[in-house]
């Protein structure tokens, strides 16, 4: 589809019950032919029902759909797509998802004031001072990650997350106090704006205009949710409860959260990642990276899933159920693509293959990418320092290495002491050549 000759003119109609558009886009509408589409929802139909047109007027379809229908239509004799947007097409709208899927030089773009702006203006805010959020057709739970303390959110709404799912939200992470304003028909002769606090919007049953905006006022109790990296273990869900179990501890965490200095873009595999602590916090903190958590015993595969939900972590993270390395090859088949292979990976279990898993981990790392090992054992330590020999022969890494130990204070008898935790290293290899490995298997192929 990127190769289409069809101009795609994206008109953005701003907020209005008939549509405000500019000259230039006024006349792509009086340019169009009979075989020419006007593409998009009722509702938007009817906001230029004023412009004069002779184009075949379409209901938007899903976009799974989309594809086909831009191709049948150029069969059909269209010569150009005017694809209708509610307000600004680049800014949570259809314009990147035509992006994604045409080129630019097939593209026109007139943008158009959007609910979000015209909801900051009803109520005074500036736009830089607030955070955009879209929950139009994504989970409720994907909310969670952006509830602290002292927020103002914009909320960009669909039937499943309505005033009172918000406000259901906000008392459930202990914002019970939250602001919540529904910016409800914005530009219709219907406009509403009422605002309500969460703990009684709560329990109110009030019907809404589907078209709504919500600015989310959070207000300054402490929250469940964190806001500073490294979440308290009680936090998540275990497998021995209470923050037990088969869990990375804070601290350890925190270094290694720091020594995988995840950048936006990266995809990470966290193999052996038990109840989440490693993955979902990297997913938490990162929303602009992928993160993919192998795990292959039952229960924690349930904790795993149970902490997705907790913190959020909805777009971004994916669990995938099965041992590893073997898991590794239906991996890699699913996503044929090259960003679906990872740039950095996190061992934190091997179940006893951890040399194999190495290896074969380190021939599909690029250059620039990053290995960490987390071992606890004198048996796991030898394997990694045997790696680390092989890296210094084939000086193909630059190998960082730690030793975590923590003692935490309690109290016996009523008094206070430390008590020791097994003591964790960790080792981080970076790659900056080819692996010896790698290149002994394209000489292999070049062989034969």
């Amino acid at each position: 589809m990127k190769h289409t000759q069809m101009p795609i003119h994206v008109i953005g109609l701003g907020v209005n019950q008939v549509a405000h558009l500019d000259e230039a886009a006024q006349a792509v509408l009086a340019s169009l032919a009979p075989n020419d589409i006007v593409l998009g929802a009722p509702r938007q139909h009817e906001t230029i029902a004023h412009c004069a047109h002779l184009a075949r007027r379409e209901d938007l379809p899903k976009l799974s759909m989309l594809k086909e229908a831009f191709a049948n239509w150029q069969s059909e004799g269209a010569k150009q797509v005017v694809v209708l947007a509610s307000g600004d097409p680049l800014y949570y709208g259809i314009g990147a998802w035509l992006m994604r899927t045409f080129s630019l030089e097939n593209l026109r773009f007139y943008p158009n004031v959007s609910s979000i702006q015209a909801a900051c203006h009803r109520l005074g805010l500036s736009l830089q001072e607030v955070q955009a959020v879209s929950l139009h057709g994504r989970p409720l739970a994907s909310l969670r990650r952006y509830l602290q303390s002292n927020k103002t959110l914009v909320l960009l709404t669909d039937q499943f997350s309505q005033p009172q799912h918000i406000a259901q939200e906000c008392v459930q992470a202990g914002l019970d106090q939250s602001e919540i304003t529904v910016c409800e028909a914005l530009g219709y002769e219907q406009e509403k704006v009422r605002n309500f606090v969460a703990k009684s919007l709560f329990d109110t049953e009030i019907e809404w205009d589907p078209l709504n905006v919500v600015v989310l006022k959070t207000s300054p109790q402490a929250s469940l949710y964190p806001s500073s990296v490294g979440i308290p273990d009680t936090s998540f869900v275990t497998d021995k409860g209470d923050g037990k179990g088969m869990i990375t501890k804070r601290e350890v965490r925190l270094a290694i959260l720091s020594y995988m200095d995840i950048q936006q873009g990266d995809t990470v595999w966290d193999i052996g990642a038990g109840c989440g602590g490693v993955s979902v916090e990297m997913a938490y903190w990162h929303p602009r990276s992928q993160i993919i958590a192998i795990e292959h015993h039952p229960d924690r595969l349930d904790c795993l899933t149970a902490n997705q939900e907790r913190f959020g972590v909805m777009q971004n993270f994916s669990i995938v159920a099965g041992r590893a390395p073997e898991v590794l090859v239906d991996l890699l088949a699913d996503n044929k693509k090259q960003d679906g292979k990872p740039n950095k990976v996190f061992i934190g279990g091997s179940d006893g293959e951890l040399m194999a898993l190495m290896l074969q981990i380190w021939d599909l790392l690029p250059v620039g990418g990053c290995l960490m090992v987390s071992a606890v054992t004198e048996e796991t330590k030898y394997q990694v320092m045997q790696f680390a020999q092989q890296r210094d022969q084939a000086q193909d890494a630059d190998e960082q290495s730690l030793q975590v130990s923590i003692a935490k204070g309690e109290r016996l008898a009523g008094q206070r002491l430390f008590r020791p935790s097994l003591p964790v290293t960790l080792y981080h290899f970076r790659k900056y050549a080819a692996s010896t490995s790698a290149i002994n298997t394209n000489h292999k192929e070049n062989a034969q």
